[in-house]
């Protein structure tokens, strides 16, 4: 029995729903969160944006209320999932491709297969950037604790949410019971374990996929804003380091006292800060 989310749209793609929010005008911004999490994460960041885009928020395929693929779930499954998401939209033009953590892989996978679909990237804490990662993240390649550390359990998702973010204020009753709902999803460990093992292993994030990811995007003539909160707990903030060596014409910016949701913790100096690199994308 799928357990109920907060109310969304929905559009049907494949036969698939796809739950999502779509409001505003003007050029899209299309808004991608991070594995085993929801469109929630970015609910602030697309009221704000609503006011002058069209703000497209959307739970990745197998995440939240959208449901899985018939396919195994790996990086370039979710990037082909996201565009035939768009097409369905009536997002067939270029836009502005924000992603969170595994969000800004996808939004990067995205760019490269397709690069009409980009108007820009907009990388915050974004995997892809170096091998480290949580703990707990690596230890779900080891499957004799996966499916334990996957079970639906109040305990579990409150020390993963106080783990997103640096101030524990944000991790509030609300998120908590929502990180518990999408846990009690019936595919949810199934795709978490699916997507855990195509990214990396017990070691790290593999560096073959983020080797080429990179090259790809790096060759792309595309603005580039990488974002990162200086006290991430998931993905560390030297990866800041890598994504400026690695992509060395994007701009960037470190979230001082910020966890790996600055688009949260940060709400109003993350909207000025993408707002005014979307309107001089090329300023250093």
């Amino acid at each position: 029995m799928t357990v109920a989310l907060p109310p969304a749209d929905s559009v049907t793609v494949a036969g698939r729903p796809v739950r999502c929010r779509i409001a505003g005008a003007g050029p899209p911004v299309v808004l991608l969160h991070g594995i085993g999490r929801t469109l929630e994460d970015f609910t602030a960041q697309h009221e704000l944006l609503a006011r002058d885009h069209r703000a497209i928020s959307v739970d990745l395929a197998g995440h939240g209320g959208s449901a899985p693929l018939d396919a195994p779930h790996t990086l370039p499954a979710l990037a082909r999932a996201v565009a035939e998401f768009l097409d369905a939209a009536g997002v067939t033009g270029p836009a502005h491709l924000v992603g969170n953590s595994l969000g800004g892989a996808v939004a990067m996978r995205l760019a490269a297969d397709q690069p009409a679909r980009a108007a820009s990237l907009v990388l915050v804490n974004s995997a892809g950037f170096g091998p480290e990662v949580t703990v707990a993240l690596r230890l779900l390649a080891l499957r004799p604790l996966a499916r334990l550390m996957l079970r639906p359990h109040p305990a579990i998702a409150r020390r993963t949410e106080r783990a997103i973010f640096h101030d524990p204020a944000y991790a509030t009753e609300e998120r908590i019971a929502l990180a518990l709902a999408v846990a009690r999803q019936p595919h949810a460990a199934q795709v978490m374990l699916e997507l855990v093992r195509n990214l990396g292993t017990w070691r790290g994030v593999r560096p073959q996929w983020r080797d080429e990811l990179l090259a790809a995007v790096a060759a792309l003539d595309l603005p580039v804003l990488v974002i990162w909160g200086d006290r991430d707990l998931i993905l560390p903030a030297h990866h800041l380091a890598a994504a400026r060596a690695r992509l060395p014409r994007a701009r960037t910016h470190l979230f001082p006292d910020t966890g790996h949701m600055p688009q949260i913790e940060q709400a109003q100096a993350f909207h000025a800060l993408v707002s005014d690199f979307w309107s001089r994308p090329a300023a250093s």
